[in-house]
């Protein structure tokens, strides 16, 4: 959306890695498909080598389509080119930090598994260049997230509440709590710059859901206009009613062919305090990934298909990014009304 010089990028992308603790002597891959963006590899690949770090830039071929492109979202297989090449999946595992450029990545794939558990570190970067910069993150918000991700791991539900008449009971037993902070700083970490978020894995919810107008679909990248309400019996969507966008996630879950379409996948509250949530409406589809809707401090997200917990693999995966909820977890409000308590 703004012209940024090679100078920015590199100057943020520098500060990235610096946050992902890369030190001289380290080997870093810098891993691309044809349709990466130029800049950004060039980018990486100057910082890496500005931290004293020995770099590598890799080109893969791009990720097989999913079976219909609606559910093109990254939670399949991800890149076939990485799944099917032994010697690309050894480089990745022997590098101590992988800068993930892809457009999809693999990460609900098996093998980023099997990568992370060799040690390598990966951070995954897909946004506008103006969203990555506005959003980098702070060494104190992996603090912030933790905060969130002790209290999930003690608790034994969450209740999630709106005015529009969100009403869902979670049960959190085995929801495995996770965060993203934005660096990947630790051995065997996964992570997404832009991104501050706490989440979990819950098999078990109940209630209502009800999707007020401003709240986003992803990766439709649309804004709800008329309210929506989903009806969920033991983490399973029953029902879908409301207006226009009512209709299209009826027809997605339809489209996808897919058992796990209507399954609730994971949740959780964003504190991206840098996060815009009209970005959504000023680039186009193509420009952004939606990180801004997804880590918005003080939304409620939840998705929908795969679910590594469960063992479950699923193409067909939603991110709901929702405002004005109250989210309580055993009783400690962590959203009040879409905001964080001060």
């Amino acid at each position: 959306m703004f012209d940024l010089s090679a100078a920015d990028l590199l100057d943020a992308f520098t500060r990235e890695l610096q946050l992902c603790k890369l030190t001289p002597g380290e080997h870093v891959v810098v891993l691309a498909e044809p349709a990466s963006r130029g800049d950004y590899v060039a980018a990486a690949f100057g910082a890496a080598k500005a931290c004293g770090a020995h770099v590598i830039a890799a080109t893969v071929p791009g990720g097989s389509p999913a079976p219909m492109p609606s559910t093109h979202t990254g939670a399949g297989p991800g890149l076939s080119s990485v799944l099917a090449d032994r010697a690309a999946q050894d480089l990745l595992k022997s590098a101590d930090l992988v800068v993930d450029l892809t457009q999809e990545g693999f990460i609900h794939a098996p093998v980023q598994q099997e990568i992370l558990r060799s040690g390598t570190r990966i951070i995954f970067v897909c946004d506008a260049p103006d969203v990555l910069i506005r959003n980098l993150p702070k060494e104190s918000d992996k603090a912030d997230v933790l905060k969130g991700v002790d209290l999930l791991r003690s608790a034994s539900t969450m209740l999630v509440r709106s005015a529009a008449g969100t009403e869902l009971d979670v049960q959190l037993a085995g929801a495995k709590p996770e965060f993203q902070c934005g660096f990947a700083d630790d051995p065997g970490r996964w992570d997404h710059w832009p991104s501050t978020m706490v989440l979990c894995w819950p098999e078990i919810s109940n209630g209502r859901i009800v999707l007020a107008p401003g709240d986003i679909l992803l990766p439709f990248k649309e804004y709800v206009h008329d309210p929506v309400t989903l009806t969920v019996v033991d983490g399973h969507i029953e029902d879908v009613s409301g207006g226009a966008e009512a209709h299209m996630l009826a027809t997605f879950f339809e489209d996808a062919d897919d058992r796990w379409a209507r399954s609730l996948s994971h949740m959780g509250w964003g504190l991206m305090r840098t996060a815009d949530w009209f970005a959504t409406a000023m680039y186009g589809k193509g420009d952004l990934m939606g990180m801004d809707a997804r880590a918005f401090a003080g939304n409620f997200l939840w998705s929908t298909g795969p679910h590594p917990v469960l063992g479950r693999e699923s193409y067909a995966h939603l991110d709901i990014a929702m405002r004005g909820c109250t989210v309580s977890v055993d009783g400690t409000d962590v959203v009040v009304a879409g905001r964080l308590p001060a």
